[in-house]
């Protein structure tokens, strides 16, 4: 039988209507599971989920293990996968910590060439981060009197602090002291020239 278009209309109505009440497939839960990245050195640590029916042992970068209860090895996870389930996370973390040494010419506060041409690494780190801290400590060897050394190390503190403001640069927080000679890199006698322990070490935060 043919239809013409006043019973068509109904049937058509009625099949939108049951379409739109269907109800869809429930999603599928969220696998609660954990993964073990590379530290900023690439070395990797170990992660032991343990419950009651025993331990899952992740010591391998990029493996991971479920925390539904189960126990068992284990296992590989994707980028992609890491990108899509920790992504945001990851990009939201602040940047590492970030040490350097600078080394010194004898007896002053003049920088070695190669602590200078390192400086611009410095003034990127500093660069990087969000209102960053930045701790400042100038040693010396155990060339002259304590009570010398003690006031060199904070020239040479000083005049790093120095050069990073002069670059146009606002830390959030710069901290500048003096440890002298008495934390020494390479362990000397009294009165003998060492360059690496006439330094000044720097963290940026």
């Amino acid at each position: 039988m043919r239809c013409n278009a006043s019973y068509c209309v109904p049937a058509l109505l009625a099949a939108l209507l049951t379409a739109g009440c269907a109800t869809p497939p429930a999603p599928p839960r969220p696998q609660s599971y954990i993964v073990l990245l590379e530290n900023s050195d690439g070395s990797t640590g170990q992660v032991t989920v343990s419950n009651s029916k025993g331990d899952t042992i992740v010591d391998k970068a990029r493996y991971g293990a479920d925390l539904d209860g189960s126990a068992g090895k284990s296992y590989v996870v994707e980028d992609t996968k890491i990108q899509q389930d920790f992504g945001a996370a990851l990009a939201a973390r602040p940047p590492l910590p970030e040490s350097f040494l600078l080394y010194f010419q004898i007896g002053g506060t003049q920088l070695t060439t190669e602590s200078q041409a390192l400086f611009p690494k410095i003034l990127d780190a500093v660069k990087n981060h969000p209102a960053a801290d930045v701790s400042i400590i100038g040693h010396t060897d155990t060339m002259g009197a304590p009570e010398s050394n003690e006031a060199l190390g904070l020239n040479r503190a000083q005049a790093v602090a120095q050069l990073i403001q002069t670059a146009g640069l606002k830390a959030h927080e710069v901290t500048i002291t003096s440890h002298g000679e008495r934390n020494l890199l390479i362990k000397t006698p009294d009165n003998t020239p060492e360059p690496q322990n006439r330094r000044v070490e720097i963290t940026v935060r």
